[in-house]
């Protein structure tokens, strides 16, 4: 038994022996995918083999007497590292298959047109920069595929290739196509996309087998009159170039299919594209359009896209009128078509062509256009962060300044260090001061007293004491909260919702210090003239457990305040009662006069009860 086929395909083979010559019978072998480098100087003695693929094994040269495998139909050499192809080659008469894609091959033998038997010729990704001549001989080539590759122009002789149905140039540097392809009568696919056109021959119309065309990204700016004889044109790309307009012709393509013109700089479609009775996809997004022909009315289109943000492939149009023709048209929401920004089709990213795009960018454009780039990134959630933020009641402040903050503290020990002057005053239950009310409508209206709460006391008249200051006490305690609490939490409970306005008393939160000066000699002042009123009475029926406090009378203390507490009983319509002490269960006394003696919260004149809700006596 002979060994025929041999697949060694996708292993860790280092080498080929010498002695696989001794299999003479081997008709096909596959050594893809393997580290192998170099092939046995013995192998062309295989002559019986007829299938031979080492693909992919970073082979780097071939044997020079490779033309000894003359039944050779199929050779697979992709994926390595061939710089040249030796003479020999051309030997292989029988050679039907020839794939020599991505290597490293600059030329191509002139030998190459030996191969007359030749059917399929792969050269793409090469550094080819021309094709021979002789390249024409091969009458038999069905396709021929030069793609990837740095190609200026195409031989004339390649008409010769009368068998021809596929010609892939693609990804080259072509700027014309030769005249000569017009005689390709058979080419059924033509891809010339990703070149450098600037015009169309006009013998592509007698190309009468072309089924596809595809210039995509290019730089013609018009198509000739002559693609109209195309009639089994099914597929015209002409996406990414630059052109004004469409020969009326195109409506000849009466077998066409798909139509792409995007990405050019169209102002108008001719009517006649109605003519291609079997168009159903027709792509003219970013172009100039201001309307469309009422004509494409008559087909059968599946697909109508006129933008990149279109939805869905159908619009609903509307007819209009031409105001320069006076020819009905179609509109619709995206038309007049917006031009696009300048530059932006030279950035967009190809498929296949990565590396032209990052080298025709230098770094510095690339960290400026970093730089002024502009963030659009919104979220969801951010949105409704925004809209609960605005339904919020909360206010951020700004953080007051040092300074501010150093001010706001010096009023505040102020204010507290007089408050312990005046609990300085009421410390001594027998040398209490009397401490009058303002005129308050709140403070008279009534009987009902609460217990709960604080209220502001100060020195009554602005007149008779200048910058008199407020104090603020609790009567949860009944003593006074100054030198107990920080000044910030002091200065928190100033503002009491329940107060009057500081407006309306006499004192000031903000006294300065000439001011408190003048508040401590007033207050020893009064306290004098208190001690003397003591000493010249006595108050009737008060014993030494009820620690009652000298009655004070109007024109003793207080001789310019007699007229103004009269004033006051008199607004409340009450006779002036004979003078009367009650002990409180406070152990503060209160006069006949309502009030409570130790500065506290006025009695209400013939009341039965005190502040705190206990019966006088």
């Amino acid at each position: 038994m002979q060994l025929v086929e041999l697949d060694l395909s996708r292993n860790d083979i280092p080498e080929i022996p010498e002695s696989i010559s001794f299999c003479r019978a081997l008709q096909v072998a596959d050594f893809s995918g393997n580290p192998l480098t170099r092939l046995p100087e013995s192998f062309p003695e295989l002559q019986n083999l007829t299938c031979l693929s080492v693909n992919d094994i970073s082979l780097q040269a071939l044997p020079e007497n490779i033309g000894n495998l003359y039944n050779l139909a199929s050779l697979e050499l992709r994926e390595n590292l061939l710089t040249y192809l030796p003479e020999s080659l051309a030997q292989l008469q029988r050679l039907e298959e020839l794939d020599l894609g991505n290597n490293e091959l600059y030329h191509l033998p002139e030998t190459i047109g030996a191969l007359f038997n030749l059917k399929d010729l792969w050269l793409d990704g090469n550094q080819l920069a021309e094709i021979p001549q002789e390249v024409g001989n091969l009458k038999n080539l069905l396709c021929l595929d030069v793609s990837e590759n740095k190609l200026e122009c195409l031989p004339e002789e390649i008409s010769g290739l009368t068998s021809l149905t596929d010609l892939l140039v693609s990804q080259n540097l072509l700027q014309v196509l030769p005249d000569g392809i017009g005689k390709l009568r058979r080419l059924s696919i033509l891809k010339v996309d990703q070149n450098k056109l600037i015009q169309l021959t006009d013998s592509i119309g007698d190309c009468e087998s072309l089924t596809e065309l595809v210039l995509t990204e290019n730089q013609l700016q018009s198509l000739p009159k002559s693609i109209g004889k195309l009639k089994k044109l099914n597929n015209l790309n002409a996406d990414r170039n630059k052109l004004t307009s469409l020969p009326k012709e195109v409506g000849g393509c009466c077998s066409l299919n798909v139509f792409s013109v995007r990405d050019n700089r169209l102002s108008r479609i001719p009517s006649e594209i109605s003519q291609a009775t079997e168009l159903h996809v027709l792509d003219v997004a970013g172009n100039r359009l201001m309307y469309l022909p009422i004509s494409l009315t008559t087909l059968r289109l599946k697909a109508l896209w006129l933008s990149d943000n279109q939805s869905q492939p159908l619009l609903t149009f509307q007819t209009d009128t031409d105001p320069e023709t006076g020819e009905k048209i179609l509109t619709c929401v995206l038309l007049p078509q917006m031009p696009s920004e300048s530059g932006c089709q030279d950035n967009l990213p190809r498929c296949g062509a990565l590396e032209s795009l990052v080298n025709e960018m230098s770094d510095e454009t690339w960290n400026e256009r970093a730089v002024n780039r502009v963030s659009a990134i919104r979220f969801l959630e951010d949105e409704r962060d925004e809209e609960e933020n605005e339904m919020r009641t909360l206010l951020r402040r700004a953080t007051p300044h040092p300074g501010e903050l150093k001010n706001m503290k010096k009023t505040v020990e102020n204010l507290r260090n007089d408050m312990n002057a005046a609990k300085g005053l009421d410390s001594n239950k027998n040398e209490d001061s009397i401490k009058w009310l303002p005129k308050s409508p709140k403070l008279y209206s009534g009987h009902h007293w609460s217990s709960q709460g604080s209220r502001w006391a100060s020195l009554k008249g602005k007149e008779g004491f200048p910058g008199g200051n407020l104090h603020k006490f609790s009567s949860a305690n009944g003593k006074w909260r100054e030198g107990r609490i920080s000044p910030e939490q002091e200065a928190e409970e100033l503002e009491d919702p329940d107060d009057e306005p500081v407006s309306k008393f006499s004192g000031s939160l903000f006294d300065s210090k000439e001011s408190l000066r003048d508040q401590r000699n007033t207050r020893a002042t009064l306290q004098e003239k208190h001690k003397l009123a003591m000493k010249g009475k006595a108050p009737p029926g008060s014993t030494s457990s009820s620690r009652v406090q000298p009655p004070v009378s109007a024109a003793g203390s207080f001789p310019s305040q007699s007229g103004r507490a009269a004033e006051e009983l008199r607004v409340l319509d009450v006779p002036q009662p004979p003078l009367k002490v009650w002990g409180c269960c406070r152990g503060w006394a209160c006069c006949s006069w309502g009030l409570c003696m130790s500065g506290a919260l006025p009695v209400p004149v013939g009341h039965s009860l005190c502040l705190w809700g206990t019966p006088l006596g």
